[in-house]
């Protein structure tokens, strides 16, 4: 065989496995290759969406934690307003409890001292009428006399 022919037959082959190559592996692979880059292109913008989406979110919970942080301070300052207006309503309920219960004591006390000396009148009156039947050696009807016995009392 003559060198020649064999690397014409050779290069025939080659140019031949290469133009078939060409016609029916490459596209393939070229259409599988470009599919890869667009994945990765469509990956990398959805992570650059996502990291996007995440400082967005962080940012908007950052404001939602402030926000609720300066409600419930808020709170915190009503609660205490109204605690301390509860506690102020309790003293002065108590205050006046304390009072009217003052009150009712001096009105028991002068109830108190009044029976008492009405107790004391009837007896005061019961002693006069028994020191004047003994010196007048004789009973005296206390219906009889009922005028004369109101009139001692509202004189003592």
């Amino acid at each position: 065989m003559n060198l020649n022919a064999t690397i014409f037959f050779q290069m025939l082959v080659f140019f031949i496995l290469g133009w078939i190559t060409m016609k029916f592996v490459w596209p393939p692979l070229i259409k599988a290759i470009e599919e890869r880059q667009k994945k990765i292109a469509e990956g990398l913008s959805a992570a650059e969406k996502g990291k996007k989406d995440l400082a967005e979110m962080q940012e908007r919970i950052r404001l939602i934690d402030s926000s609720s942080k300066s409600k419930m301070r808020e709170y915190m300052i009503e609660a205490e307003n109204q605690a301390s207006f509860i506690v102020e309503k309790a003293k002065q309920d108590a205050e006046i409890y304390r009072l009217n219960l003052l009150q009712q004591t001096e009105k028991d006390i002068e109830n108190i001292v009044f029976e008492a000396k009405e107790t004391l009148r009837q007896d005061l009156a019961n002693l006069v009428v028994k020191g004047v039947e003994k010196i007048l050696n004789r009973e005296i009807d206390a219906d009889m006399h009922q005028e004369i016995l109101i009139e001692l009392k509202e004189q003592l």
